[in-house]
This record gives structure tokens, sequence and C-alpha cells, in this order.
């Protein structure tokens, strides 16, 4: 019974060992599942591009930019949403830029353009909604206006509204021809079906002739449809004289690249000059003779005639009152009448008399206000008051002040760095203090496999959520077996799977090869790691680990002799009684084995035992018991819990459970006094009960005991003389009472009896007494205790 059980036991634990190696280590399900994926995108990625693949003979070449878009749109975690640095999924509505063609959730992009929209209104005025605002894409920038803020969902071509969501189309797509005009734009349109991304190149074929015209039209591609002969242009170049010598290009020809010598405008300079600027000026004055006859002209080497002379003809005076005919060689001169031109102040005039050259600074004092306009001051005007007040505005970051001194309400922009920590918590933003969201970060990250060969680019901030890329390259990781090389099987992450090759190790005993598949690296179940306290203490999941299972028996047939010595047949009769054999010293079981040779296997049944303080039941396997000396025994016995058992002195036995009396080493403090319970002191209770310490009243306990005795004495004496005082009064008042007086005469005749302080107070000086003694004897008893 017990080995039908054991065989049972070890057939569930393989069982389950075998179901945790496949949930964690295999991955074929997986590997099958991506293939068929694979699959059905490649036949999707197929369909769309088909028109597009009949034009060009099946030349994709033109095909990969837009082909990487629709591979992201099927790869998970590919599609991130910049503002929200979310996952787009097949049934979420989206909004695709037609700059950058990144794609956004729709109500992350309604709330982008509303908010860039009101931030930009509220630097420049108030009217919010009168005006068209744009609003940039939070990728590339491009700015959109109001009226085409997103509303509704669309397919990528714009043509039909909310898509359906078909599996055997690209997401988000409505599976139409995409006609859109390519850009730049030709006369054709995108023959893909409705697609993310840009649209590639158009495949038209025309019939176009070269730059320069000299060669005969051919058919091309519209797309390329600019295309050089590569013979010489030959157009005149705009120097008039030299023809144009580079190969047939688009576009003007450049400017002449030859040098000669030329004359400037004036005629005076001769130098040589690129071809393609013949005009020239030098920078000597020209000095020709003006038609007065008495001047020169002062204009540098100019083209034309020099003029009259600009000191012929009716003058101004200095300052343009009166008009003066004078020969050119004669100065005009002052008129006499103040000159009353306006300042460089613009306020007040020059009251000087006519006179030549620039006026002088205004000197008048005025009242002044300083810039902000908070102070005034009287000073001259040509100078600038500036106070000393500092802006407390807010730049229109609103988020730091202005601090410029007087500054007149034109605060300028924030100059400081923003900081704040973008949607990808990586980085942070490096504009300037700005309103609003940030950017988001438009930097990105590698995903890779294991190895490292297959990657996928997501946005930044993206890499802690995003699926490692599948990889088809083969697992490079040396074997963890004893086997030179391993099964193949593809890039992964994780410990690889177990190893199914058959072991083929040499067995010690017979020298066959093991047959069995390779378990050097087998699961198995951990048992006996913790024992629990009792029944309240919940079990632990179980921990498995891997180890190395040996070998096990070979199942080789060979010829063996049975017990009668003779070579094993069909006459030989197998025993069936059970095992006879004496069992070791102290164990109680019988042989689990029929009759065999050889030594018995060890029990390993399990044992109930008391611990040696009698109180915990222990469950120890039988060979333990029987192999084990007196030390082990003594150890295989303990229930690891202190002893319960209590030593002479009343404390409990501080050791862990053991054999025998407890060792009498208590070390406890006690609390011991003097013999006027003054003095206290903690001590060991081995110690005290040895006598080896007592404690003694010092000086201070005498000096107490003196002041006590003498108290005591006084009270006595002080009791003794009032017992003579209340006497001698009892006797005299019976004696008054004998003498007969009158009753009139009584009162005067008593003898008045003065009461002592003894008397007045005894009855106080016993209550205290009283109370101190309790208090002392609670507080003795509560010290021992």
């Amino acid at each position: 019974m017990s080995q039908r059980k054991f065989e049972e036991i070890k057939k569930a634990n393989q069982a389950a060992a075998k179901k945790l190696v496949e949930e964690h280590f295999s991955s074929s399900s997986e590997e099958e599942g991506d293939e068929d994926f694979e699959g059905k995108q490649g036949k999707i990625v197929a369909n769309t591009f088909i028109t597009y693949t009949t034009q060009t003979d099946g030349d994709i070449r033109e095909l990969e930019r837009t082909k990487q878009y629709v591979n992201e749109a099927f790869q998970a975690g590919a599609m991130t949403c910049l503002i929200c640095i979310a996952s787009v999924k097949r049934n979420q509505a989206v909004w695709s830029c037609s700059g950058c063609f990144c794609i956004f959730h729709m109500p992350c992009i309604q709330k982008w353009a509303k908010d860039s929209q009101f931030l930009i209104s509220s630097l420049t005025d108030d009217d919010f909604g009168k005006r068209d605002y744009p609003w940039p894409c939070p990728k590339c920038r491009f700015e959109y206006k109001r009226s085409e803020t997103p509303s509704r969902y669309y397919c990528y071509c714009g043509k039909v509204e909310d898509p359906p969501l078909d599996p055997w189309l690209v997401p988000h797509s409505c599976g139409q021809v995409c006609e859109r005009e390519f850009k730049p734009s030709c006369g054709h349109k995108c023959l893909l079906l409705c697609h993310p991304g840009p649209c590639p190149p158009c495949p038209k074929m025309v019939t176009t002739t070269c730059y320069c015209k000299k060669a005969k039209p051919i058919p091309r591609r519209c797309s390329a449809k600019e295309w050089s002969c590569q013979l010489t242009c030959g157009r005149k170049l705009l120097c008039g004289q030299h023809k144009c010598g580079n190969p047939c290009h688009a576009g003007s020809c450049q400017p002449c690249p030859r040098v000669s010598r030329q004359k400037c405008v004036c005629g005076k300079k001769v130098a040589e000059r690129s071809c393609a600027s013949p005009l020239w000026h030098c920078d000597q004055v020209c000095g020709k003779t003006l038609p007065c006859g008495n001047h020169t002209c002062e204009q540098v080497c100019h083209v034309g005639s020099c003029g009259e002379c600009p000191r012929s003809g009716k003058r101004f005076c200095p300052c343009q009152k009166s008009k003066f005919s004078l020969p050119c060689t004669e100065d005009v001169p002052t008129c006499g009448d103040s000159c009353d031109k306006v300042l460089e102040c613009g306020i007040h005039r020059c009251s000087q008399r006519c006179h030549r050259g620039p006026c002088e600074t205004c000197r008048q004092e005025v009242e002044k206000h300083c810039r902000c306009g908070k102070h005034t001051k009287r000073m001259p005007c040509h100078k600038l008051y500036l106070c000393e007040t500092k802006c407390v505005k807010m730049r229109d970051c609103q988020k730091h002040q202005c601090r410029r001194k007087c500054c007149p309400g034109n605060c300028p922009p924030c100059d400081q760095n923003c900081g704040r920590t973008l949607g990808c918590r990586n980085h942070k933003c490096p504009s300037v203090c700005h309103r609003g969201s940030c950017y988001p970060c438009p930097e990105t990250v590698d995903v890779k496999c294991n190895c490292g060969n297959t990657k996928v680019t997501v946005p930044c901030g993206r890499e802690r959520t995003t699926r490692p890329p599948k990889c088809k390259e083969l697992c490079s990781r040396p074997p963890t077996c004893h086997h030179a090389s391993q099964e193949k099987h593809r890039c992964h992450f994780g410990c690889c799977p177990p190893c199914h090759q058959p072991c083929q190790k040499v067995l010690e005993k017979c020298g066959h090869l093991c047959p069995a598949p390779c378990h050097d690296q087998a699961l198995i179940k951990q048992t006996g790691r913790h024992q629990p306290t009792g029944p309240w203490e919940q079990p632990s999941e179980p921990t498995f680990i891997q180890t190395t299972l040996p070998c096990p028996p070979c199942q080789v047939p060979i010829p063996m002799e049975c017990l009668g010595k003779h070579e094993a047949g069909p006459e030989c009769l197998h025993c069936e009684e059970g095992c006879s054999k004496s069992r070791p010293l102290g164990c109680p079981h019988p042989c689990v084995l029929p009759c065999h040779p050889g030594e018995c296997p060890p029990c390993v049944q399990m044992l109930r035992i008391k611990c040696h303080c009698k109180i915990t039941s222990l469950y120890v396997e039988c060979r333990k018991i029987t192999t084990a000396d007196v030390n082990e025994k003594n150890l295989l016995s303990c229930c690891r819990n202190q002893c319960p058992k209590e030593l002479p002195c009343g404390h409990r036995c501080k050791e862990m459970c053991h054999p025998g009396e407890c060792p009498f080493n208590c070390n406890q403090k006690v609390k011991l006094r003097c013999p006027c319970k003054r003095i206290k002191k903690e001590l060991q209770c081995n110690k005290v009960r040895e006598n080896q310490v007592s404690i003694e009243c010092d000086i201070t306990c005498k000096e107490m005991k003196r002041k006590a005795s003498e108290i005591k004495e006084a009270e006595a004496k002080a009791a003794l003389e009032e017992e003579k005082r209340r006497q001698q009064a009892e006797l005299e008042a019976f004696e008054n009472r004998l003498k007969g007086r009158r009753k009139k005469n009584r009162k005067r005749d008593e003898v008045a009896v003065e009461l002592s302080l003894w008397q007045k107070y005894k009855y106080y000086l016993f209550s205290v007494c009283g109370a101190a003694a309790l208090v002392f004897a609670w507080y003795i008893a509560h010290d021992v205790d």
C-alpha cells in the first residue's frame, strides 16, 4: 500500500512539473499564432498595394516609406498617440496629420487644438472665439486654421465617416481607392487602397523631353519625368559673351565663371573681375567741374552727368524762414529771427536766434513721469526718468514675475527654461517657459529582442509598455545541459525551454546509454522547506527548483541467475512471501519489499515522538532515528521552543527544549533591599539565591533611624506630661465641688485650665502619622514585588 501511494504521489508531482514547464517555457503555440498573423498581414498589405504594383510591373522600391506606416498600423504598440503616450487601437477614433502623417486620438487632438487657440488668444487679446487663431500639430508644428479642427472621425482618404472595423483591411481604412492628389501635383491621383502615411510617387508613364529640349521625348514615370540628357547646355549667359558649359540641367544657368579686365563706372580704374558682374564702382571721388565753374563734383564713382551745383539758385537761411538769391560762392547769412525749430524732446522749440549747426539740448525743467507711470519728478526735459520700482506683473508664462525696473507694461517674454518633465517621463521640456501643455517628446526609442537583431522604433516613453518584437533568428545561447548543442528554437527572453534530446549518458553499473529525455534541468517540488507551527498557520505556495535528476534504472533485458544459482527461466517461481530479514534496532516497521536479495532499503516511514518538554508531537523519518547517535537524537527530539519548566527560584527556564534537568543558572534580575528598606538594587537571581551578595544600611539609613527613635521618645515624654496635667486638673475640680460654694460664685472660683499644644493638636498629629505609615508600607510592598 505504501509503495503504491508513493508511486501515485510521484506521478502527480511529475505531471505538475510538466504542466509548469509547458506554461512557462513553451512558445510553440505563440510562434504558430505569429506565423498565422504574419501571413494574414502580408495578404492585407499585398491587396493594399496591388493597384500600384500592376502599374510598376511589380516594382515596390518606391513603396518602402508607405509600407512602413502600414506595417506600424498592424504592429501592437507601434502606433502611439504622442499627446497621451498611449497605444492607438483599432476601434478608437483617430486623426492623421497631413504634414507628418502622425496619428492621434480624436479627443486628444481636439483638446490640444482648443488649448492652443486659447493660449494664443490669452497672449494677444480677450476676444477668444472671434478671431481665427491657428493651432499647430504636436509633432511637426504644421499650422491649421480654426475651421480645420477635427470634429468627426474619417478614414485616411477622407471619404468614409466612422469607417467600420474590418479585420481584412488596414486599421482605420475604408478599403476604397485613395484617390488623393500627389504632392507635388502632377494631375494624377493615388492608386493605393485607403492607407496611412504619405502617398507613393506617381507610377503613371508620360512622354517628356530633357531640360535643354535637345533630346527626343521618351516615356518615363510621372514622378521622374524631369531628366537630363547630359549634353552641354549651350545657352548664352547673362554676360552676353559666353555660353553655359554645364551638362543639361534644370532651372536658370549659373553665373558666368570666367574672369576679364573691366573698367569701373567712372572709367578711372581697370581690374580683373568676374564676367558675371561687369558693373562695379571704385572708391574715388568724381572730381569733375560743375556747370558753375567754381566747384567740383563730390560724388563717388557714378554713372551719368554730375548735375547742377547744389549752391546755385535761391537758398534758405539756417532756420528756413528767409530766402536769399546769392552766388554759389557766398554762404547764406543768418536772418536774425528766432530759430524756433522743434528740439529733440519733441515738445519745446529752440529759443536761440537763427544759427548754423544743430540746436542745443533742451534744458527746461518739467514735471516728468517715469516710464511705468507710478512716480513723478521735476528734472531737465532732455533726461529720461526711470524709477527703481520693479514690475510685479506676470510674464506670458504666468509663472514668473517681470522684475524689470520701471517697466512700461510691455513685459518681455519669459526667458527661463521650462524644465517640466515631459509625458515620456525620461526628458524635460527644452523650450523657454510657456503656458499650456508642453509639446510631446521628439525622441524615439528602439525596443529590441533579446539578441538585438530585431527592433521596433516607438516614441520615447512607450518602451516601458511595448512588448519586444518577435524575432525569427535562432537562439544563440549556449546549452545549459551536458549536450554539445541545444535544440533549435527562436530568440526569446527568459530561460530556454527544457532539453528534450536523449540523455545518452553511460550508466555506471551496466555501461548502457541512458535513453530517457535530458534531465539535467528538471523541475521538482521543494518539500520540507518550512514546517508549520500549528494548524493556524496557512500553508505556503509550493516552490519548484531546477536540479539534475539521476538517470533512471536501465531497462535493457540481460540474462540473470535466480536464487537457485541457475539461469532464470520460465520454470523458476518467484517467492511471494514478505521479507523476513531483521530490522535495524529501534525500527518497528517491516520491510516494504517482497522477498529479495541484498540489503533492505532504508525505512522512510514517519515516527511520532514527543519532544523533551513533552508538549509538542514531532514526526521524524524512522531511518533518521535508528541511525542517529545520542546527540543527533537529542536534536531530532527538540521542538526548538523555550523550555516551559520552572527553576527552584520560581522563574522559567531560558534554555531551548532539552533533555534532563534544567541548569540552575537563572540570570533574571531581582530586586534586593537593605534591612531598612530604603536602598534598592537589581541583581542576578542565582547570586541572590546563593547569598553571594547582600545590601547593608549606610550612614543615611542610620541617621534616619536615630531621628525616628528621638521622635518616638519625645512623643512618649509629651504623652506622660499630658497625663499628669489631666490628673491634676481632675483633682482640683473634685476639691472645688466638695467645698460647697454657691452657684453664683462657682464660675469665679473655678480653676481655669489652659490647654497645652499636645492637647490641642494631638488628634491631627495621629491622623498624619497614620497616613504616612500607610504610604511607607505600600511603597515597601510595591518595591518588593
